[in-house]
């Protein structure tokens, strides 16, 4: 299974991007979907994580009101909406996929997700 995040970019503050990925798995719909990110010198952060079916979702409070995460299993995708866009949510975007049985189980911690893609890099320029 492969993740590839796409939908970065340089934007200005207050401005809005959506990324997405889309793992290439037929069992997309058995894995809770997470965003993270990891600015220079610091370390990956949790940024919001959504359920199987889509209906739990958790954010961190830095983002909360501001992002919203979403998917279509239909077409295998998750995205990651994100509104009045800050200087300090300039990192490197992640996302990845937790295997669960559970049809609600949501995670914030990066060690529960088994699966990694590559980063889309987001600049948000003041």
């Amino acid at each position: 299974v492969q993740l590839q995040a796409s939908g970065g970019g340089l934007v200005q503050a207050g401005d809005s991007l959506r990324l997405s990925c889309a793992p290439s798995a037929r069992t997309f719909s058995f894995y809770a979907m997470g965003w993270f990110r990891q600015a220079p010198g610091k370390e990956r952060e949790f940024v919001a994580t959504a359920g199987r079916t889509g209906g739990s979702t958790y954010y961190a409070e830095s983002v909360k009101g501001r992002f919203a995460i979403s998917r279509d299993n239909a077409k295998n995708t998750v995205y990651l909406q994100m509104d009045s866009l800050e200087p300090g949510d300039t990192a490197v975007y992640y996302c990845a996929a937790d295997f669960s049985w559970a049809t609600d189980h949501i995670s914030d911690r990066p060690n529960d997700y088994e699966l990694w893609g590559q980063g889309t890099q987001v600049t948000v320029s003041s």
